[in-house]
Formats: structure tokens, sequence, C-alpha cells
């Protein structure tokens, strides 16, 4: 498992490009949320079956540009660029900011995900596009 917040939400992104399904199922919790515009998926086994077997691309590249701490952030800190750690029981978010890519490297869409990481586990994902 990864050491926080940030690390975690980088691992997310490098599982899902590389296809590593295993490592993407050790990234989430077993209640794990991804809410995005056009579904949500509930449970980390839906998940992790949805991204391996339905989804509509799987030969794409998550481009993060920046993962910011998210405002409001349970440990009272100010939003800005992070590297921060959490070790703490309560979740800590991050929101990273991105691009969707072709596997020829076209845009595909804008992101932002905000990502809630408690006890070392992914817990929830909100998807917003451009």
């Amino acid at each position: 498992m990864t050491d926080g917040a940030v690390a975690a939400a980088r691992a997310y992104y490098r599982a899902l490009d590389e296809h590593d399904y295993d490592a993407l199922a050790a990234l989430l919790a077993p209640e794990f949320v991804h809410d995005r515009p056009d579904l949500i998926l509930e449970g980390r086994g839906r998940f992790v079956a949805f991204m391996r077997e339905e989804r509509p691309q799987k030969e794409t590249e998550h481009r993060i540009d920046t993962v910011y701490r998210a405002a409001g952030s349970d440990d009272n800190s100010a939003a800005g660029p992070t590297d921060c750690d959490s070790t703490d029981d309560q979740p800590t978010n991050v929101a990273a900011r991105g691009r969707l890519l072709t596997a020829d490297g076209d845009r595909i869409t804008g992101f932002v995900d905000v990502v809630s990481v408690s006890d070392g586990e992914i817990r929830r994902i909100e998807t917003y596009t451009d």
C-alpha cells in the first residue's frame, strides 16, 4: 500500500494505465465508490471488473498535471500543490487535475478527480470532466 493520499492517487492512475488490476484492487477499499458524470460504480470488485472488461476505451493514458490538497481537508491545511501524507483515520482529500489521452496522445477530455483516502485505501473518487 502507498504512504499517503498523493501517492495513492498517482498509483491509481498508474495501475489503470498499465492494466494492473491486481494493483488497482489493492489500492481500493472494499466499499469504494467512483462517482463520475456518466455512471456511479459501487464496490471494489464491481469497479475493477468494469475497468478490466467494460470500459469503452482501455488504451488510454491519464496525464496528471497537478495533485492538490483539497480545500477543507481534515487537517485544515491550505489548498494548493502538495505531496502530503495521510496517517490518520479521517479521509484525506486530494484533487488530481489532468487529461485523458488516447493511445496516440490525442486529448479525450480534461478532468479533476477528488480522491478520498482513509486508512491507506482509496474510499471514493468523484470525477469532474470538461
